[in-house]
């Protein structure tokens, strides 16, 4: 309890009135309603989807490559088993509207058990959930449809949990050991609740004993995999695996462009002001997080979305004791009956904005998959199966061609860890049509192009130039392109 009674109580609003919840409302209806409205961009799902649909089809999770033909038969190891078979059963049993349901449910549950942290550390209903705000906008670059959105809800739960242990609480940390088991199968991230259970053991207030007890528990549960202890060393492996770090945009440093950056950005630039003139200073577990989890976002933009939560609770200790009582001032929003009710019509109101319903109302409403999805193209190849192969297609185009076209193998996709960095060197080479473009499709026996408009622009230029490729199939998005003679 130490930990709590060291910061300064606000007065608490009648829990009757519902304005937690409301005001928890306002901020799930901002989360979902941007996760309902997010396109499923075609990178990192796709192939989650084809590798999903093929377990169920060989009654077993697969050990060799079968979505390219360059390492066709080679050794791997597919962690995330258990995420890509939700996202098979998901798109085949709703489409488009109830993947999207299936992120806004795990996002907004990350949200909410971040929102449940907040006030853990005494923030009042309206603080915590400006606060949380800023994290799910700050960390909404992380959202796009892969097995990591998993991750996010568990993560809340953890951090939730070691709150409350920290508050003296009994009874929530024995979720973890349970947790950690479908973590493991979900996604590789798991590990990063072990950071945070060596953190608290090392600087928490709470019973190490019994949190010693749980993480060993724990422990013995990151083994319930097809992998057994090994998926330790596999997904540590990943961490240094030079595909990923050098051709791989989300294992990079952060860099402030775009909105959520310059949120993210300003919101680290702050924090010095709030640490010098806040009465509370926040406790060692917290700058453990802090320390650990920061130099984690720093060095990879995959880890900015993880450390805004620990970001919202280092702000909330500090901002409840300083502003809470100004920004949480009883007496406003105490009507039971509005509370409740407008809080129920803000969590339904996301739903509308599904696709599969919005188009019912929204003349323009967006589409349910990202405008750089080869939709049509996919479908014109399909119908032409007498096109010779091997087929070379853009990356993106690629993950997508592995679930909609299973029947072509393709030269490259999305799984980094797959490809040696050589073969993501020459990708790269032809797609900007290096001099020896044409040599190196040669090397390869390329005889079918399957390119974009946009992210290939001077090799789509150089093959329409060429005498040796003849476009066969050209829209918006994409173009097909056949050796001459062929």
């Amino acid at each position: 309890m130490a930990d709590r009674m060291t910061n300064l109580p606000i007065e608490q609003p009648n829990r009757q009135s519902y304005t937690g919840f409301l005001f928890l409302s306002l901020l799930l209806f901002v989360v979902l309603a941007i996760a309902c409205l997010l396109p499923i961009q075609p990178n990192d799902y796709w192939w989650y989807v084809r590798v999903g649909r093929d377990i169920v089809a060989q009654g077993s999770i697969p050990t060799v490559e079968t979505l390219s033909y360059t390492q066709a038969g080679q050794p791997v190891v597919y962690q995330t088993w258990l995420a890509a078979l939700i996202f098979w059963g998901v798109d085949s049993w709703g489409g488009a509207a109830l993947t999207n349901l299936l992120r806004a449910a795990l996002l907004g549950g990350f949200y909410l058990f971040l929102w449940l942290a907040l006030r853990e550390v005494n923030a009042g209903p309206k603080l915590a959930s400006l606060l949380a705000l800023l994290a799910a906008l700050a960390g909404s670059s992380n959202w796009a449809m892969r097995p990591q959105l998993f991750a996010y809800p568990l993560f809340g739960v953890a951090l939730w949990a070691l709150v409350r242990w920290q508050n003296g609480d009994r009874k929530a940390l024995w979720l973890l050991p349970f947790l950690t088991a479908a973590w493991v199968n979900l996604h590789g991230s798991f590990i990063l609740l072990f950071f945070l259970l060596a953190a608290a053991l090392a600087a928490g207030r709470g019973n190490r004993r019994r949190l010693a007890l749980v993480a060993a528990l724990a422990l013995l549960a990151s083994f319930l995999n097809p992998q057994g202890i090994r998926e330790w060393g596999y997904t540590l492996s990943l961490v240094q695996n030079p595909s990923s770090a050098l051709f791989s945009a989300e294992w990079r440093p952060p860099v402030n462009q775009g909105w959520q950056m310059n949120l993210f950005f300003a919101w680290l630039l702050v924090l010095p002001a709030l640490v010098a003139f806040s009465p509370v200073k926040p406790a060692p577990l917290h700058w453990l997080w802090f320390l650990g989890f920061g130099w984690m976002a720093l060095s990879g933009l995959r880890y900015v979305i993880w450390f805004t939560a620990i970001l919202a609770l280092l702000c909330a200790w500090m901002l409840s004791a300083w502003i809470g009582q100004k920004v949480d001032r009883p007496g406003s929003f105490n009507r039971a009956a509005p509370n409740l009710a407008i809080g129920v019509l803000l969590l339904l109101l996301p739903l509308a904005l599904l696709p599969g319903v919005r188009e019912a109302w929204w003349r323009d409403s967006p589409p349910a998959l990202s405008e750089t999805t080869p939709v049509e193209a996919a479908r014109w190849l399909g119908a032409h199966p007498e096109l010779p192969g091997p087929l070379f297609s853009e990356l993106a185009f690629s993950s997508y061609l592995t679930a909609a076209l299973p029947q072509r193998p393709v030269w490259i996709h999305t799984r980094f860890e797959t490809f040696p960095p050589q073969q993501f060197t020459r990708y790269l080479e032809i797609s900007n049509a290096a001099p020896d473009w044409q040599e190196q499709l040669d090397a390869e026996g390329i005889n079918l192009l399957f390119l974009s408009l946009k992210d290939q622009p001077l090799l789509v230029r150089a093959a329409e130039r060429s005498p040796l490729w003849r476009q066969v199939y050209r829209d918006e998005t994409a173009v097909i392109l056949i050796r001459t003679g062929q």
